[in-house]
């Protein structure tokens, strides 16, 4: 078996199928979330996740909002429950993800929310001959896979935003927090960064807006 198809970033993870509830407080409401084996953080959710989740920005306005990397779906699900006038995006490259995503949309979410739209697909792929462009992207990278991919994202997390867009995301510090805010500043002198939070070993950045 090729190790590399037992990990949460695969397209079609080869591990035995076990399903799990978690239950998890966030922003002060309830949520139960439906996760699967082959999926990242299965039996909780990470920590990352959570810190990122209680201190990211949700505008009140109507935005057009995306989840990237989704897992199932609690940063997207969230979002889309504090604000019901948006429309959000959930992509992942896991289908085991998707499936759970979906789940959970029905789970948390009231009925009929057609603004919530669960995709798989590699990164921005799903929605490529959609013309999208996002007010707010949101990710916990996946940086087992190592730095150098997220670090190639970037831009193209950039090419994907509106004008005054932004992109919040958290990084373990011992994952290289620092480093990657050097890179940024070093790779886009003139776009803005700042750090939401520091907690628990993790930062939350907020840049390009």
């Amino acid at each position: 078996m090729d190790n590399n198809k037992t990990h949460y970033y695969s397209r079609v993870p080869e591990v035995n199928v076990k399903i799990y509830t978690i239950p998890e407080s966030l922003r002060k409401h309830l949520y139960i979330f439906k996760t699967i084996t082959g999926v990242f953080s299965f039996k909780k959710l990470d920590l990352g996740t959570k810190v990122l989740i209680e201190h990211m920005y949700i505008p009140k306005e109507s935005s057009i909002l995306l989840d990237l990397g989704c897992g199932y779906g609690p940063i997207g699900i969230v979002l889309a429950y504090e604000s019901p006038q948006s429309s959000v995006y959930l992509l992942d490259i896991n289908r085991r993800a998707i499936w759970c995503a979906k789940e959970n949309i029905k789970l948390n979410l009231p009925r009929e929310r057609k603004n919530i739209i669960a995709l798989s697909g590699n990164y921005f792929n799903p929605i490529k001959t959609k013309n999208l462009r996002f007010d707010g992207i949101y990710m916990n990278p996946p940086l087992r896979q190592g730095r150098r991919d997220f670090l190639d994202l970037l831009s193209k997390i950039h090419n994907n935003l509106k004008p005054n867009g932004y992109f919040q995301f958290v990084i373990k510090k011992k994952m290289g927090a620092a480093y990657i805010l050097k890179y940024f500043k070093d790779a886009f002198p003139n776009e803005n960064i700042e750090i939401l939070c520091k907690r628990s070993g993790y930062w939350v950045f907020n840049c390009f807006d």
